[in-house]
């Protein structure tokens, strides 16, 4: 299957595993997923994640955090999408509700949180918000 916008696969994957209270959700690799899979697992969002290899096919598998059964990950929205790309300067970082969310972005120096993006000093391409 071809996909037009993986990284919103990724995201209406791990949205739909949490409303339906799965414990894990399995995602197509790519080194992107990976990054973004790692920026969850650090700021709180998920327990854990696993890439796993079943001969030339390779997943992610997410293991999803819940809180006395509420799930961690209120939301996921993806910002920049493959018809209409988001780039911000370090100055126009969005909050994500006023500092309680992150937006992932992709810059030059990785994927990395808006908070390190202020810390590096540096602006890139918005992901995607999670709150």
């Amino acid at each position: 299957m071809n996909l037009t916008d993986p990284i919103a696969d990724m995201l209406t994957r791990i949205r739909n595993a949490n409303a339906a209270k799965h414990a894990t959700v399995a995602v197509p690799f790519s080194r992107i997923k990976e990054s973004i899979a790692n920026i969850l697992k650090n700021e709180g969002y998920i327990v854990d994640y696993e890439i796993k290899e079943e001969g030339t096919k390779k997943d992610i598998v997410v293991t999803l955090k819940f809180v006395d059964g509420e799930e961690v990950v209120k939301g996921l929205r993806r910002i920049s999408k493959p018809g209409r790309r988001v780039y911000s300067s370090v100055d126009n970082l969005p909050k994500v509700l006023g500092g309680l969310g992150i937006a992932i972005v992709s810059t030059p120096k990785g994927v990395l949180t808006d908070k390190e993006c202020r810390k590096h000093s540096v602006g890139g391409e918005v992901l995607c918000y999670v709150w």
